[in-house]
């Protein structure tokens, strides 16, 4: 199909009102928005102060973050019916997301995205304990991971945001003081573009990624099993009752895990199939194909047939975890929008679950002296 990228009237920048769109509904099942409100994120927490951002580019798209857990917000695209449509689910204030049931929603995940088997791992002799939340594992950082403290914001332009964080010796277990910096920028090519990089001062591990929840017929739609996804994937790593990995790296062939070619979300996510089952659907991490490690290059296209709205996932990491909203209940998000099972899904573009303790993965480490990259972009399109 072709994909007509996205070219609207320019829409001038205003950082106080920060209101992502008027009321309205649209084709993608008459979802009524209405407006964040700059002060709603304002909040001292921990001593530091939160804040609402917003980048705008000249075709009409919009990204709204806070500095609470850097993150996203609302998200705003045009669609093919001319309608502008938030294409990820979230809450509209710090109190809100304080006491969502989600914690995850739009965020960075640190120090380490997905799973750590046991809560533990050793590095140089050294056995290190982290908290077990999530059946016996340590999941996304930890108790109080990157997606719950507040990162220094500085807004560069009206394209681009920087935000910085300094995560000390021993935080949630994890050896060495570590500085991460992040840079959200929205170029005039659609692209949300998150480029990362960090140090430390002790032989640690790291493996960042951006945990936005997408619905690309608009959020507080009921499904996103009627998309069309793409993964630039052969193989992927088979996890056990508990979502750790195995170890085994298996291919795709003949099985729902392929979607090497365009596929609906949905079409297998009922087979009998023992990975799915003890995923709830999908929530597994595919290893991307890849000329040279650490290249920029297509991990994902998915689209939804209703709006037309299109998006193409590029990353410089090994691999990309594919969850498709299997733990959301039909909790309250935005302005009373209900976000239903399997309402969402997310492409985490990362390091493999579990690697500091596969040593047949790649690693994770990362060592005084060194810096941690990665790039990240989520381009928006539009299919005829």
């Amino acid at each position: 199909m072709k994909i007509k990228f996205l070219a609207l009237i320019f829409v001038s920048v205003l950082f106080v009102a920060c209101k992502p769109s008027t009321k309205g509904s649209s084709e993608s099942g008459n979802i009524e928005r209405d407006t964040l409100v700059q002060s709603d994120f304002q909040l001292d927490i921990d001593g530091k102060k939160t804040d609402l951002y917003v980048l705008k580019n000249k075709n009409g798209i919009e990204i709204y973050v806070t500095n609470y857990g850097a993150k996203v917000v609302s998200l705003l695209v045009p669609d093919k019916h001319e309608n502008i449509v938030d294409v990820v689910l979230g809450e509209q204030s710090i109190e809100r997301y304080l006491d969502s049931p989600e914690i995850y929603y739009g965020a960075v995940i640190g120090r380490y995205g997905n799973r750590i088997a046991n809560a533990k791992f050793t590095l140089d002799g050294q056995e290190y304990s982290l908290a077990a939340n999530d059946n016996g594992n340590s999941l996304h950082g930890g108790l109080k991971g990157f997606n719950s403290v507040i990162w220094d914001a500085k807004q560069i332009d009206s394209q681009s945001l920087e935000l910085t964080y300094v995560s000390a010796d021993g935080e949630e277990g994890y050896p060495g003081n570590l500085t991460v910096k992040m840079v959200y920028a929205l170029t005039d090519d659609n692209e949300f573009k998150i480029a990362y990089d960090a140090t430390t001062d002790k032989t640690t591990v790291l493996n960042l990624t951006h945990h936005s929840f997408f619905n690309l017929s608009g959020a507080g739609a009921e499904t996103i099993n009627d998309h069309i996804l793409m993964l630039n994937a052969d193989k992927y790593t088979p996890v056990d009752s508990v979502l750790i990995p195995t170890g085994e790296i298996a291919t795709v062939e003949g099985t729902p895990m392929d979607f090497r070619n365009e596929t609906e979300i949905g079409a297998r996510i009922e087979d009998d199939f023992d990975q799915l089952k003890l995923g709830n659907g999908y929530d597994h991490n595919w290893v991307l194909n890849k000329a040279a490690a650490g290249e920029l290059s297509l991990a994902a296209k998915i689209y939804s047939p209703i709006t037309g709205v299109s998006m193409e996932v590029l990353t410089t990491e090994p691999a990309i975890q594919f969850y498709g909203g299997n733990f959301l209940k039909g909790n309250s998000g935005k302005f009373g929008q209900v976000y239903p099972f399997r309402s969402a899904f997310c492409l985490e573009t990362q390091h493999y679950p579990d690697s500091p303790n596969q040593p047949n993965f790649p690693s994770t480490v990362l060592k005084p002296g060194e810096t941690y990259t990665q790039t990240c972009i989520y381009k928006f399109g539009i299919i005829d």
